[in-house]
């Protein structure tokens, strides 16, 4: 599986505007795929998910990924002059030249779909078929469309995300999966002000949010795979259904989950539907269910001792962090599955040399300043590919987000498991942990 950081190269439109685009993979065949508005190519490789989501792709083709005209590191434009879906489509065209794809299958969702699929239509002898994940035709309402939103409602839900853009909050809405601390929504904060600005950001999601593309995709000839995640909160599964029914022989598939982002959720899942379609052949399952214990950590306060140290020496201390927490999880047989901005997840075969792992990592921080608080659970996890799945990777990030500063909590279910240990433990009363249903009792480890 390809892992290597991909060069970002340059082309330029008919009109001479920069696109930036990346190739990583050399499978039989060429997969293009336009990021708009999730993150910019020239990031894909720092953020773990979305590298893993592209590596994975990878494995089976080669690979063309682009920030369409007003992102990333593709050419600025002024939100009054943002291109309609038809300078998107030609985006297309132009990456495709420059990489040499003469006929190239495509994906692409939510925004970047209506520009993908006017393409796909548009050129059916350079598409070879088409993958549309969480996508739609139209999302305003219409009476063909009542599941959509109502036209007057588009401007407050547009202002809504242009307002959210740069905090986080808006990739801890479509893939709450990844966001689940505060430290990960500040790393994807980075990510969202890198990637566009909020007016960009806001004229691209409204100009896309009044197109309609319904009398488009009858005109689609190739072969079409429509996912759809049935919880997906910013395009609901109608949308899917929809598209289903009007482009011809469509194949729907329907997930649960309720990340819209596709590399966000349940990936592999995902990510198996689109490998048979695109292939013809159904991945062999690679997936270990172990029972396990789950840790998850962040720093605390990290924000305000970054502006008092400064990036330099605030870097140097987050090293030594790593270095720590790297040390201690080898003492206590951890195996890290994940860091992400300054808090790491990693999993334990023994609840209580997780406990004890997260106890010395709190105590030998504090020798360089630092607070952390830290969360854990056992239940049944999966191993994806390198990555972790489960509801229980769920439940202990939603601990340590309920944890106080130097505090270690756990489920009941860790502390009925070490009971002769010796470990001693506070009540901190029921709790309800977004996302999981039913009341929590946990508990925290006393020092």
């Amino acid at each position: 599986m390809a892992t290597e950081r991909a060069e970002t190269r340059y082309t330029t439109t008919p009109e001479g505007v920069y696109l930036a685009y990346q190739v990583t993979g050399s499978g039989p065949l060429d997969l293009v795929i336009p990021i708009t508005g999730s993150a910019a190519v020239e990031l894909l490789w720092d953020e773990p998910h979305f590298k893993r989501f592209i590596a994975r792709l990878s494995s089976i083709a080669r690979v063309v990924t682009f920030d369409p005209r007003g992102f990333g590191s593709s050419g600025r434009l002024a939100a009054e002059s943002l291109p309609a879906l038809q300078l998107w489509k030609d985006d297309i065209v132009s990456v495709m030249d420059a990489a040499g794809c003469e006929q190239a299958a495509l994906l692409a969702w939510g925004e970047a779909a209506g520009a993908t699929m006017f393409f796909a239509a548009t050129y059916p002898k350079r598409a070879s078929s088409l993958v549309l994940i969480n996508s739609y035709a139209r999302y305003w309402r219409s009476n063909v469309t009542p599941w959509g939103l109502p036209l007057e409602f588009i401007p407050s839900y547009v202002g809504a995300i242009r307002d959210a853009w740069g905090s986080g909050r808006c990739l801890e809405a479509l893939a709450p999966t990844i966001v689940p601390t505060h430290e990960a929504r500040r790393h994807w904060a980075r990510i969202e002000r890198l990637t566009a600005t909020p007016d960009v950001l806001g004229a691209a999601t409204q100009a896309v949010f009044e197109s309609d593309v319904s009398e488009v995709i009858t005109a689609i000839q190739v072969p079409v795979l429509v996912v759809s995640r049935r919880e997906d909160r910013h395009v609901r599964y109608e949308h899917s259904r929809y598209l289903a029914s009007r482009i011809r022989d469509a194949k729907l598939i329907e997930l649960p989950g309720q990340d819209h982002m596709p590399f966000s959720g349940d990936t592999e899942l995902l990510l198996d539907e689109v490998e048979e379609f695109l292939t013809g052949v159904r991945p062999s399952p690679a997936n270990e269910r172990v029972l396990s214990t789950v840790l998850f950590t962040d720093i605390v306060g990290s924000t305000e001792r970054l502006s008092e140290l400064g990036d330099h020496r605030w870097k140097q201390v987050l090293e030594d962090h790593h270095a720590i927490v790297r040390r201690d999880l080898q003492q206590f047989r951890g195996q890290e599955i994940d860091t992400a901005g300054d808090g790491f997840l990693a999993t334990f075969d023994g609840p209580a040399r997780a406990i004890q792992c997260a106890c010395a990592i709190r105590d030998e921080v504090r020798l360089l300043g630092l607070e952390i608080r830290a969360g854990l659970h056992t239940g049944e996890v999966e191993y994806r590919s390198g990555d972790l799945a489960g509801m229980a990777v769920h439940i202990g990030a939603r601990v340590s987000a309920s944890a106080s500063a130097g505090e270690v909590l756990v489920s009941r279910t860790v502390k009925d498991l070490v009971t002769g240990s010796g470990i001693a433990f506070t009540d901190r009363g029921d709790h309800v942990l977004k996302g999981v249903p039913g009341s929590w009792q946990l508990y925290a480890v006393e020092d």
